[in-house]
């Protein structure tokens, strides 16, 4: 499986990279432009990375959502839709939008989610040091689909200690199928981003730019970003189990307790942007 995605793979129609669940289209909608879709057998988590939309749907509709103008200047808005939903999104102003599809055999009901329901956690510590915003957390009623988005400061590393969900093995771990979706705040900024399993029979050390998508279907997956550069990635995980329980990386794990402060300039995002 090819790891690293270009974004004229997904960008404008669905790609499912191979994956049993997930699958994920990237949109920029000029403002007055509109798109359509049909969820089918998959429910969807409609993210406004920026700009405002509105939606029609065989569920709702929902008038002027979004308020951020990119993913570094506040929280999210996000909008969930069950299995067999016809939709329109209507581009309110230029919008940049991810859509986050997982197969699921459950239908839920419709939701906007706004930016004062997503939690903020601030997570790890010295330079793992990263801010998570939950946007679908696993408390969220939906079959199989998770979202959260993290920003990393230049220089630390986030999933870190390196951590895998490759097992189904609750309540300690569960077996989920990831993607990582990039964005950075200078175009000429990057992250880097390693996937490997215990016997490495899969290791690979990627360098992600922004707008591209990484693939993590198993193994541990730590990212690091450039001195310099915040970093910005918006994940989607689907698998065996609504949960987000990982497992470190034994090798790795000691690290946690050698952490005595947190990294001063994170949150990146908070209510008051």
């Amino acid at each position: 499986m090819q790891l690293l995605i270009r974004p004229e793979a997904f960008t404008g129609r669905i790609e499912r990279f191979g994956f049993q669940y997930l699958g994920f289209e990237a949109r920029r909608l000029a403002r007055g432009e509109r798109c359509s879709g049909e969820t089918g057998e998959s429910e969807l988590g409609l993210v406004l990375l920026g700009g405002r939309c509105s939606v029609e749907s065989s569920r709702g509709g929902w008038r002027e959502i979004g308020a951020r103008a990119t993913v570094f200047d506040g929280l999210p808005y996000a909008l969930y839709l069950p299995l067999a939903t016809r939709f329109t999104v209507i581009a309110e102003s230029d919008c940049d939008l991810a859509f986050c599809y997982s197969r699921a055999g459950e239908s839920h009901p419709a939701r906007l989610v706004t930016p004062d329901q997503v939690r903020i956690e601030i997570r790890g510590g010295a330079n793992a040091t990263r801010q998570i915003n939950h946007i679908l957390p696993p408390e969220f009623p939906a079959d199989r689909l998770l979202v959260v988005e993290v920003f990393t400061p230049g220089g630390n590393w986030s999933s870190y200690p390196p951590h895998k969900h490759d097992v189904h093995d609750p309540p300690m771990e569960a077996d989920l199928e990831e993607i990582y979706y990039y964005r950075v705040d200078r175009p000429e900024g990057y992250a880097i981003q390693k996937v490997y399993t215990a016997d490495r029979k899969l290791d690979e050390t990627i360098t992600v730019r922004d707008g591209e998508l990484v693939l993590v279907p198993e193994g541990y997956h730590p990212v690091v970003a450039a001195h310099g550069y915040t970093v910005y990635y918006l994940n989607a995980l689907a698998g065996s189990a609504r949960s987000m329980a990982a497992s470190d990386d034994p090798a790795y794990a000691w690290v946690r307790q050698t952490w005595r402060e947190q990294d001063p300039r994170v949150p990146l995002q908070g209510r008051n942007r």
